[in-house]
């Protein structure tokens, strides 16, 4: 038959001392009884027990050493130790508290004290391992509502990107060739001195995951401008260039009811509004320069110009690869943050690769 009640160890040279406790105990408890250190720790560690009563003073190792390397095990760690001795001293109490026992029961046993101090510390470990349940549980249901919070977030980002898609020229595989692009310059520039702080893994994760809501503000640009195959009037180029600061805000609305912490849409918002500003100050919406203006959007200006530069459109054809790297890297210092440029010489091979890997059907740009 089962029995569920709760295991003691005990680990006493002297077989009158095992005697005394089993009989005292049995009727409570079920006993286990090692007559040596050696057989002690090999009960314990084979079949942890809930409780352990250890002597001090035995042959060849001492209660202390027991005490030691149960807790340095981490098998039998947790279980509580309360150690049986004749000493009275206030040194040895210290000495093996501080080894991590929980008790000490002194020499002659009192039945009623024994039985006692047992009792209260296996409703103290009682207690322990029903709160490190409860702690394990939390965590785990922690863990799934951030997750269902992020399949929920990521898809609230599929459905807005593909309304952008919906009502512009650019196809999914813009989205998912500069989020690439985006990734390899951040994880490149990671490495550097000037960017390791800022470009963290989870930062990096977050700006990928946030480039594809760069373009999100055209949702709001009229379709006989959004949609136009020739080139803008000087009019309606500023109407285009709202979209910039309409997705900011689009996205900052969307932040202050998810959340202010999230970062993910920080970033995206970062990105809006900022991608099409310039290295020299002479972008838009803000006229920003140099380092003031955010770092994800700098890696999504030259994201987002290559691919265009790489993709064939009503009114534009497809520049050659080398065409595309010679165009973009004459701008390092101009239109584009020098690192970033440096960054993309130095991984252009693979962003050939992945303009080739995710062209658009139908409008794929040469292999060159």
């Amino acid at each position: 038959m089962n029995d569920s009640r709760a295991c003691i160890l005990v680990i006493d040279d002297t077989p009158a001392n095992l005697s005394l406790l089993n009989q005292l105990l049995r009727e409570h408890y079920r006993i286990k009884l090692a007559n040596g250190p050696a057989k002690g720790l090999e009960l314990a560690a084979n079949s942890p027990p809930d409780l352990i009563l250890l002597d001090i003073m035995m042959p060849e190792m001492d209660g202390y050493e027991v005490c030691k390397r149960l807790k340095a095990n981490p098998l039998t760690a947790a279980i509580p130790v309360i150690f049986l001795t004749a000493k009275v001293g206030a040194e040895d109490e210290e000495l093996g508290l501080a080894l991590g026992a929980v008790d000490f029961i002194h020499k002659p046993f009192a039945p009623s004290v024994v039985l006692a101090r047992v009792r209260t510390h296996l409703q103290i470990r009682s207690w322990q391992v029903f709160l490190e349940d409860k702690s394990a549980w939390l965590q785990a249901e922690v863990e799934r509502r951030v997750n269902e919070v992020l399949r929920l977030q990521e898809a609230s980002v599929r459905v807005m990107v593909s309304l952008a898609e919906f009502r512009d020229e650019c196809t999914g595989n813009h989205i998912r060739r500069t989020q690439d692009y985006v990734r390899l310059l951040a994880e490149y520039l990671s490495q550097k001195d000037r960017d390791r702080a800022a470009l963290t893994a989870e930062n990096i994760d977050h700006i990928a995951k946030a480039a594809p809501l760069h373009d999100i503000g055209k949702i709001a640009i009229p379709d006989h401008i959004l949609l136009k195959p020739g080139r803008h009037t000087p009019e309606e180029f500023e109407i285009m260039k709202t979209h910039s600061v309409k997705g900011e805000g689009m996205l900052l609305r969307t932040r202050h009811e998810l959340g202010d912490d999230n970062m993910m849409l920080r970033y995206a918002g970062q990105i809006a509004r900022s991608h099409h500003e310039r290295w020299d100050g002479k972008g838009y919406p803000d006229g920003l320069a140099g380092e003031a203006i955010p770092l994800a959007a700098r890696l999504m200006a030259v994201a987002d110009v290559y691919d265009a530069l790489r993709s064939r459109r009503p009114y534009k054809i497809a520049f050659s690869h080398e065409e595309a790297v010679r165009m973009v890297s004459e701008q390092a210092g101009g239109q584009f943050d020098p690192a970033a440029i440096e960054a993309f010489l130095a991984l252009e091979s693979v962003f050939r690769r992945i303009s080739v890997q995710l062209a658009d059907e139908n409008s794929a740009p040469s292999i060159s």
